[in-house]
Formats: structure tokens, sequence, C-alpha cells
């Protein structure tokens, strides 16, 4: 069968497409035929060697993916030969088949295709969790969301809204900002390219604030970092959240505390794949809640660009480039 793996340290223009075996299935498994992988922010530090996790190499990028149950090994009973399912796998999903512990595995609805089903459950799943869990979000509240136009940007613009919150959404230009508020959004603003001067982070400060209003944001939901992450802070309402996703911009930022005294907020962390592994039962609530909010049409990822297998690495380098808008998969014939 054919993969795409990471065999040196390095980016995307060093992934290659390569023959190896296919996986033989065994007690409490399943194999899995892969049908489309969701490409995220992960994959591209993972093969840099700059994410939290380094799997051995070689290995297959891609941490979710859909597709349909190939075999099953003994004693699994919560899957059977030829269910339609997703997964999320932390990476080796760029392949054709993979080997998956059958507890990991989740039932898609007939109407969800394959590559909605791709694009679904690390986004809405980390989004999900950081608005309920973390954040303790309540309808009439306010919500910024910077990178909304991202994966899980316009998750959590699509979240916010069912949840009832106000939602502003925060991107890099205004056809960003455009899709996000097609997507649910109420405002948008749209901040420049950083990196930024102290000149530049007053001005994109001043921004932010006059988008939050006198009241301020209760709720931010920063997938970007960098210098973004003290002006946006500024804003914050008293007694808000600030939660901490990710640094798609590249940097981690350093937050001066005294503004959590001033603003009486909290920075939280958001790491959802630990919490994932730590609660599987409260995962598997997650998970049936998000299913429910897809079917009723309150949710739907937006995929915006395919790409086959053996251009898998052309995926990660446009998800890599922040030109991407919603989601990018990679389909399997």
């Amino acid at each position: 069968m054919k993969a795409v793996l990471s065999k040196v340290v390095g980016g995307p223009e060093t992934l290659v497409v390569e023959d190896i075996p296919a996986p033989q299935v065994k007690p409490g498994y399943a194999v899995v035929s892969v049908k489309a992988v969701g490409v995220n922010f992960p994959d591209v530090l993972m093969i840099e060697d700059k994410y939290q996790g380094k799997p051995p190499r070689p290995f297959s990028p891609g941490g979710e993916l859909s597709g349909v149950v190939k075999s099953v090994g003994e004693g699994v009973t919560n899957v059977k030969v030829g269910d339609r399912i997703l997964a999320n796998t932390g990476q080796g999903g760029m392949a054709e088949e993979i080997l998956l512990p059958a507890d990991r595995l989740w039932h898609i609805p007939d109407a969800m295709p394959h590559d909605i089903a791709a694009a679904f459950i690390l986004t809405y799943g980390t989004s999900y969790h950081a608005l309920t869990d973390r954040a303790r979000m309540k309808p009439g509240e306010t919500l910024l969301v910077l990178g909304a136009a991202g994966g899980v940007g316009l998750a959590a613009v699509e979240l916010g809204k069912a949840m009832g919150a106000r939602v502003v959404a925060a991107c890099s230009s205004q056809e960003k900002v455009d899709l996000a508020i097609a997507h649910g959004a109420d405002a948008g603003v749209v901040y420049g390219r950083g990196p930024f001067d102290k000149d530049g982070q007053k001005a994109l400060g001043a921004l932010f604030k006059e988008a939050g209003g006198e009241h301020g944001f209760d709720v931010i939901y920063d997938a970007i970092g960098g210098d973004y992450a003290e002006p946006a802070l500024r804003s914050i309402a008293w007694e808000g959240r600030y939660l901490v996703i990710g640094f798609a911009a590249g940097d981690i930022p350093r937050i001066p505390l005294n503004l959590t005294l001033l603003k009486g907020c909290e920075i939280v962390g958001v790491f959802w794949g630990t919490w994932v592994a730590r609660n599987p039962k409260l995962f598997a609530k997650s998970v049936d809640e998000l299913m429910k909010l897809y079917l009723d049409g309150k949710v739907k990822p937006h995929v915006s660009e395919r790409f086959p297998l053996e251009r898998g690495g052309d995926a990660i380098a446009h998800l890599g480039s922040r030109k991407a808008m919603g989601k990018v998969v990679v389909t399997i014939d």
C-alpha cells in the first residue's frame, strides 16, 4: 500500500510517497481503509520535530481521518467490516490503510461525506472543549476568535454562535473575515501581518478594543499567538477567559502578568489531545453532542482544498503558508 512518509526532519518538501506493507489486524484493533485525511497545524510542526509529540521515523503525518472498516480483530464488538468511521489518530493517517484500536473509532452518519468527516473531529473537538469545558461560555457573552478563517477558528465561530454568543472574527484579510461572517460571525476585524513593533502592537490593541466595545470580550480564542496575543488580551472583559489554543504565528508570546491582575482574567491552556486521553468518557459524550449539532445543521466543516494522497506534502505546505481558509483535506480513492 502507498503512504506519505516523513523519514528525515524537515519541511513538506522532505516527505516521500512509498509502498509499505499493509497492516495486519490483531485483537482489539481494526484495519481501516482510509478515504480522507484532515490536515492540521500539528502536521506542519510534527514533520519538523517542533511538536510536543515526536513519533519515531518513518511515520505518516495526518492526525484525523475517515474511512471504512476493512477487518476487525478478536474481541472487537463496537465496529464491524463495512462500517463508516472517523478517528483521531495523532499521526499515521496519510496511508491507504491504518491499524487502530477499535475503541478509538467513531461511527459517522450516512449523510456525512468522508471529506467532511475527516475535517470534523480535531477542529470541532478542540473548539468545543475550549468553549464549554475551559471557558465555560454562557449565552449572551462576547467571543473574539483570532485566526477565525482557519480550521479551528471557523469551528469556534460556528460553535460560539450555537452557544448563543456574540462572535467577532479576527483575520488577516477581508476575504477571510467574509468567510467567517458567512459561517455565523456577527462582525469582523482585519489585522495586519506581523511581526509588529511597539506602535504596531498598540494600533492592533486599539483595533481589538474598538471591536470589543466598552464591555470587552468575555472569551478570547487565540490559535495565533505571537505578537497578536498581548494586544488581544488588552481587550478582554473583567473576569474574561483567554484561551491559549496554539501558535500559528510561529512565536510563543510573553504576556505581562499585570494584565491578568488589572482585568481579573484567566489565561487558560487548551490541550485537547491530552484531555481526550485523560477523559475518554467525556470525549465520547462530546462526540455525540457534536454529531447532533452537525445533524441539526448548526455546524459543518468548510473544506476549501482537496489534495490526492500523492500530493500530501503539498497539502501540508499549503496549510503552513497560512493562506488556507477552513480545512485542507487529503483524499484517497
